[in-house]
């Protein structure tokens, strides 16, 4: 290398603005997002998108928002410039954008061309740039808000456009990028035209629902994410040290084979946190197959103070002071929700059975199940202690019998048995249909509740290791743990630091059996460090729990007694989460008279 190709030069504005924009703009996508935020930080009441070529060759973002006058459009396309940090103080964003970098990285790599009016100003005023070379302003005819239009987007750096898809693929980018933002914001109006085509149409906010937040959001959600997510969710509320936690949680049996159906914002920002999703999967895992996913659309609000929104150019990731409070709120909030839903199961269950009695149609509809399965061999001991269970359902009362026998269901919610078919299915008659219940997947659920239940009460008994273990996990690994030590004798766990880097095991959870101490020190101690608790090693004897209650419940192929069916519907129906198995699936189906009696043509 020659000396002069090291001395030190300040780079041309320009070149550094396509610096930029490399961080802030990857793709259309990309700057829709930063100028809809835009919009919305303006105060936008409807949000106008229009596409060419999934965004290439044109997009124009329109808002009826405050506008801008001659002199802040000229500043507002300069680097940094911003009107959303008056106190100068990163710690304390309250709006979406701030940086005052996504105009002049879009407008270095693109034709682009700005117009805007605030509502008193007589006329409006429009600036182009030109692969960023600014132009003067000029007077022009808009109504009060402000256009954007990006034309030959990335003709300034022709590398990036080898990294754009085809128009449809870039174009559900930009699908997607306004959904999350619309559902953060349902009180705005949004609407997505792609080559003619309208990709998004969300009206604004209806004046009478801008009083009740939670029914906003759910018409929100449910244009967006569908109908059925807004027919079998749980509402979720709760507040923990000046976190408030508000949304949605689909109920375990409406799942899906991936994640993308999981949304979460922090301040009205989506993100895409490993935290908050990891929070989601440990709330449900206890009801859902590891290859199913819940859907949910959750909103944390956070003290400006304890999040750190500036993470990332592009914005969509948080940094929290306290990882482990918004942790434990969700998985607590979630839970609890989950719990309060008792024996619901989603109306898709039985909408797809319903589709399973029509003539076939060439389309075959399946039930959102998860997987089977679970551990084959059960820890030693952890047998014994759960052969109490295996007793007999129970008996039921004087009074369930006496309506039995007259025929009557009592408006019981699972109503009352009236047959067991192939010693595998129940069928009970309710005052509204019929009922049929999978009961090795009821008694399944019962068990593992009941298991649960009895290690909360008792807590989690310890066995002490024949040989003390020693396992290292690093100085940073072993200082975590032994911070953590008391919070993990009770959960079975009992370590103390030995030496540098490494710590000693003395006693594990019982229901664990022979478990690998080297594997489940150091998972712990990598967890620890991302997620800042001990929830880890809770999941673990749950699903202990799980294995034991599948494989120690009553089993298809077992004939039940009339008292036996219904004591285990009146048990499902005061069991939290008995509307489905450990796995997701569900543990019974109902239909309705009135669709049986169109199934045979009565309606």
């Amino acid at each position: 290398m020659s000396a002069r190709s090291t001395v030190l030069r300040r780079l041309p504005s320009n070149l550094v603005n396509r610096i930029a924009a490399g961080e802030v703009v990857e793709r259309p996508a990309s700057a829709v997002k930063e100028l809809v935020e835009n919009a919305i930080d303006a105060g936008a009441r409807r949000i106008a998108v229009t596409l060419k070529e999934g965004g290439r060759t044109f997009l124009s973002v329109v808002d009826d928002g405050v506008g801008m006058s001659r002199e802040e459009l000229t500043l507002a396309v300069e680097r940094h410039c911003t009107s959303k940090l008056p106190g100068d103080d990163l710690g304390d964003i309250r709006t979406l954008g701030f940086r005052g970098e996504a105009l002049p990285s879009i407008a270095s790599v693109s034709r682009f061309t700005i117009t805007s009016r605030p509502a008193a100003a007589a006329e409006a005023w429009s600036l182009e740039i030109d692969g960023g070379a600014k132009g003067e302003a000029k007077p022009a005819a808009h109504p009060p808000g402000t256009r954007v239009e990006v034309r030959d987007l990335f003709f300034a750096t022709p590398a990036r456009l080898k990294f754009l898809k085809e128009p449809r693929t870039e174009s559900g980018h930009v699908a997607d990028a306004m959904r999350r933002l619309a559902m953060a914001h349902p009180a705005v109006g949004f609407r997505l035209e792609s080559e003619e085509r309208t990709l998004i149409d969300l009206a604004a906010a209806n004046p009478s629902l801008l009083h009740d937040a939670d029914a906003l959001r759910l018409e929100r959600l449910a244009a967006i994410m569908g109908r059925e997510f807004a027919d079998n969710t749980v509402a979720i509320g709760a507040n923990r040290e000046g976190f408030r936690l508000t949304g949605f949680a689909g109920l375990p049996t409406l799942n899906r084979p991936t994640g993308q159906h999981q949304y979460l914002f922090v301040n009205g920002r989506p993100v895409r946190d490993k935290l908050l999703a990891g929070a989601v999967r440990g709330a449900y895992q206890d009801f859902l197959a590891r290859d199913r996913h819940p859907m949910v659309a959750l909103f944390l609000e956070a003290p400006t103070g304890m999040v750190d929104v500036n993470v990332h150019p592009a914005k969509t990731e948080v940094r929290f002071r306290d990882a482990g409070i918004v942790r434990g709120l969700i998985v607590g909030a979630l839970r609890t929700a989950l719990a309060a839903a008792g024996h619901r199961a989603s109306t898709t269950v039985s909408d797809a059975a319903l589709g399973a009695f029509r003539p076939h149609t060439g389309y075959s509809s399946s039930l959102p199940m998860g997987g089977g399965g679970g551990v084959s061999s059960i820890p030693r001991g952890l047998a014994e202690a759960a052969a109490q269970f295996m007793a007999p359902l129970g008996a039921p009362s004087a009074r369930v019998e006496a309506e039995v026998a007259n025929g009557r269901d009592a408006h019981y919610p699972l109503g009352v048995a009236r047959a067991q078919l192939h010693e595998t299915y129940i069928v009970a008659q309710t005052d509204q249909g019929v009922v049929i219940v999978d009961q090795h997947a009821a008694h399944e659920r019962l068990l593992h509740e009941r298991l649960k239940d009895q290690l909360e009460a008792d807590g989690v008994k310890r066995q002490a290791l024949l040989l003390p273990e020693v396992v290292d996990v690093g100085e940073d690994g072993a200082r975590r743990l032994a911070a953590r030590a008391a919070e993990l004798a009770e959960m079975g766990l009992v370590l103390e630091p030995f030496g540098l880097g490494a710590v000693v095991v003395r006693e594990t959870p019982a229901v664990l059996g022979e478990v690998d101490v080297q594997g489940l020190v150091r998972d712990l101690a990598d967890e620890l460090a991302e997620l800042g608790d001990h929830l880890s090693l809770k999941e673990k004897v749950e699903e202990v729990c799980g294995t034991l209650a599948c494989h120690t419940s009553v089993r298809a192929g077992r004939r039940l007694s009339v008292e036996e069916m219904n004591a285990l519907l009146r048990q499902m129906e005061a069991t939290p989460h008995s509307g489905q198995c450990n796995h997701g699936r569900p543990t019974y189906v109902e239909l309705k008279l009135a669709d049986i009696e169109r199934l045979f043509g009565r309606r």
